[in-house]
Parts: structure tokens; C-alpha cells; sequence
């Protein structure tokens, strides 16, 4: 496996993250957003996804799906239709395909469940405490969950358009039964629930079939990219001299929580985004914003404001071809300029 190490600046830890470039490590820049999107968004958000025909899909917890069109114009709640197991419990992420189904990570119900457009169930796979979903470009399911003893899991899906509902069971794998995992999570802590919990991660694709997984709480943040069949083509890995401050406290608190009781740790990365066309990956460290390109090599570092000069952390990154579009509870989305392809 190939490592990406040493290409970030990072200081400070759990409450309230901050972050301080230290000398001679790169010029952290501010990353001002242009506006507000959707302005009905806020406490409660978990994730944005845009579908084929421009349309922004917005999971909000507890079990809230909305439907903006290309303009942000809200045009209505996805409401889960058909049986009571269509409802959703507590939505934590959220992904689109190419036709209009979503899929929602329901950790309150212990399952992944995927919508058709109209808002009916159209698949629902038990899954204990799944905290991220991701649709691949053949119409697979990647799921991460907190109990796996793998980090992923990659389900058959329903196809990737009406016409192939059903399509992975003629191929002899039925939809909803799991086609492969991968993925062994890093040995961190002695107690298992808690060693388990700190592999925890958030999922993103690519057209190229890429998966990415970067891992919530790991003392050094890092994101791990694999092919579609689960072979890993690099780890990104922040492990030089400027964040062994950050990792040091975080193993410290770790050292605590190894006696006992249920893991409670504040996120390290908390948000992952992958650009379509480039493969190049945007990583969020609370309020900070990192841009790496495909090899995993970082080109910037930026810290990121609202139009007022707060600090926002996002929880979720869409990458557009000319913007940044950022999420954040309870702050709301913004638009960002793409400071790649802003002209000097």
C-alpha cells in the first residue's frame, strides 16, 4: 500500500478543533463563501447529493429527505411511501444514482434504505448501525457500519435504471446480499468496541469506480482509496512532525475511554468530497479544508469562513465543476468559489 504522509498542518483536539500553521509548514488560506444555499437548511442537516438531472437531494435528521431543483428552489419533501418500514428512523448519509433513486443510511433503523423518485421503498437491507452509504458505477451499494468487522461492505443494488431492477439476481446475486468486503481496520486500542468505533468512516465514489474511506476518528487523520474490488491504491496519512501534538492528546484520551463505558470522541475529519472529473479529493478537519490531487498529494490548505467571517466546519462536501458546496449542522450549505479554478 502507498502512503501520503506529512502533507498537512494540524493543531489543537477535541472541543472546539482549531487549527495554527506552525513555522514552516504551508500558508493556510481563507476560503470565504459567496452565500447561503438553500436557506431552509440548517440544524439537523447530515448530507447533499445532486443527481443526473441537477437536482439537490438534503437528508436532515431525524428522517428528513428534501428535493431542491437546479435553481434551489425547494420543489417538495421526498416522502418515503408504502409500508411503516419505509419510514425513516435517523438518517446519517446519504447517496444518489444515475436514476433517481436515493439511498439513506438509516442508523436508527438499522438499515440501508433505498427510495425510488416517487418516494417508495424499493430496497431495504438489514445493516447494524450503517454510518455511510455510497452507490458504485455499476450499481452497487458500499455501506460502512460501525459492527462490520471489515470497513466496507459492498452490497448488489437494484440496478442502475428501472429496466435493470433485478438484474444482480439474474447474475446470481440477489439485490440486497453482500457481493464483497474489504478493508481491515487499524489496531488502535485493546478494547474492541472501542478500537472498532475509532475505525468508524465516512464513504465517497467515483465515476472510475474508486472508493474512498476516510476515517472519522483516527488520531492521524487519513483516507484510504481503493478500486472497485477493494485493492487499495494509496493511504493518506497526516503522521509528519506538525500533527504529533493533535495525535499525542488524541491517544491520550483513547488511553481513558480504554476502561470502559460507550466510545465518545469528536470527529477528526468530518467530511470527504471527490471531484467527478479529476479524482481529486477535498477533505475537511473540522474548519479546515484540504485539497489533495488523484495521487493523494495535497495542493492547498484553506480555512473556511461564511460570508459574515465565521468559522465553518463542514460535515459534508459536494464538488461541483465550478464550486464547492459545503454542509454543516446547524450552520446550513454554502456556496465557495473553487479556489483551484479561480484566476489570480
Amino acid at each position: 500500500m502507498l502512503r501520503r504522509t506529512g502533507i498537512v498542518l494540524l493543531g489543537a483536539f477535541w472541543v472546539g478543533l482549531s487549527f495554527a500553521s506552525p513555522a514552516g509548514g504551508q500558508v493556510q488560506h481563507e476560503l470565504l463563501a459567496r452565500r447561503r444555499i438553500l436557506p431552509d437548511v440548517g440544524p439537523g442537516f447530515r448530507a447533499l447529493k445532486r443527481d443526473a438531472a441537477g437536482r439537490y437531494c438534503v437528508l436532515t435528521a431525524p428522517g428528513g429527505l428534501r428535493l431542491y431543483d437546479a435553481a434551489g428552489k425547494r420543489v417538495g419533501p421526498i416522502a418515503p411511501a408504502g409500508s411503516p418500514a419505509a419510514a425513516l428512523v435517523y438518517g446519517d448519509d446519504l447517496d444518489v444514482d444515475a436514476a433517481g433513486r436515493l439511498y439513506v443510511a438509516d442508523r436508527g433503523a438499522n438499515a440501508v434504505k433505498v427510495f425510488n423518485p416517487d418516494g417508495s421503498l424499493a430496497l431495504a437491507i438489514p445493516i447494524t448501525a450503517p454510518t455511510s452509504v455510497a452507490v458504485l458505477s455499476e450499481g452497487e451499494i458500499a455501506v460502512a457500519s460501525l459492527n462490520s468487522t471489515r470497513l466496507v461492505s459492498v452490497f448488489a443494488g437494484p440496478g442502475k435504471g428501472p429496466a435493470d431492477t433485478g438484474k444482480a439476481a439474474r447474475n446470481g446475486v440477489a439485490p440486497g446480499k453482500v457481493v464483497r468486503e474489504f478493508g481491515d481496520p487499524t489496531e488502535i486500542a485493546e478494547r474492541s468496541e472501542l478500537n472498532r468505533f475509532l475505525n468508524v468512516g465516512r464513504l465517497a465514489a467515483d465515476p472510475a469506480g474508486h472508493i474512498y474511506y476516510a476515517f472519522s476518528y483516527l488520531p492521524e487523520p487519513t483516507v484510504r482509496k481503493y478500486d472497485r474490488n477493494g485493492y487499495a491504491a494509496f493511504e493518506l496519512a497526516l503522521t509528519a512532525l506538525e500533527f504529533q501534538p493533535t495525535a499525542q492528546a488524541a491517544r491520550r484520551e483513547i488511553a481513558k475511554q480504554e476502561r470502559g463505558g460507550t466510545p465518545t470522541l469528536k470527529p477528526i475529519v468530518t467530511a470527504v468530497g471527490v471531484d467527478p472529473a479529476t479524482q481529486e479529493i477535498w477533505v475537511a478537519l473540522g474548519g479546515l479544508l484540504l485539497h489533495f490531487d488523484r495521487e493523494g498529494n495535497r495542493l492547498s490548505t484553506y480555512r473556511t469562513l461564511t460570508p459574515e467571517g465565521a468559522r465553518l466546519e463542514a460535515t459534508s462536501i459536494l464538488v461541483e465543476s465550478d464550486r464547492l458546496l459545503l454542509g454543516s449542522d446547524p450552520l446550513g450549505i454554502y456556496d465557495f468559489p473553487r479556489p483551484d479554478k479561480t484566476n489570480p
